[in-house]
């Protein structure tokens, strides 16, 4: 009766975090989606890094805040067409997870130039706080071919 009982409260603890991660996975596309960097900004955790293709790592929330600002200031105008992500291969310890995402976006630039159709693989590593919300702590992002 123990082993169940047991059993039973390490499935329901995996399922309470895989629903975490799924509610942290919508939460992300949907602040992409929208473009919305203070939204995208709240899913960070604070000593969080992100590693772009090229360019050194960003690192802590405030950096990764201002380059954010910095892409939408040259953005100006340009807005979301289409945005699918799919999230898989998520394996989680403790409060640690890991996950692969791909990613398809399209971004209509405006001012005459072509759309933006980006198609890009991320490694995502979340920590899941005091708070039990599931935040991103490392990003690692490459470009795909479609």
């Amino acid at each position: 009766m123990k082993l169940l009982l047991a059993t039973m409260l390490v499935a329901g603890a995996a399922h309470a975090a895989d629903a975490g991660i799924e509610t942290f996975n919508k939460a992300f596309s949907d602040a992409t989606t929208h473009m919305d960097n203070a939204a995208t900004m709240a899913l960070w955790d604070e000593e969080g890094a992100s590693l772009l293709p090229g360019s050194d790592a960003i690192v802590g929330k405030k950096a990764i805040g201002e380059f954010m600002d910095r892409v939408m200031q040259q953005l100006q105008g340009a807005h979301m067409k289409s945005f699918e992500m799919h999230c898989s291969g998520a394996e989680q310890s403790g409060d640690w997870a890991s996950e692969w995402c791909d990613e398809h976006q399209v971004v209509q630039l405006g001012g005459g130039k072509p759309d933006f159709d980006g198609h890009g693989r991320m490694l995502l590593v979340l920590h899941c706080g005091a708070d039990g919300k599931w935040r991103l702590r490392r990003e690692m992002w490459q470009s795909m071919k479609p």
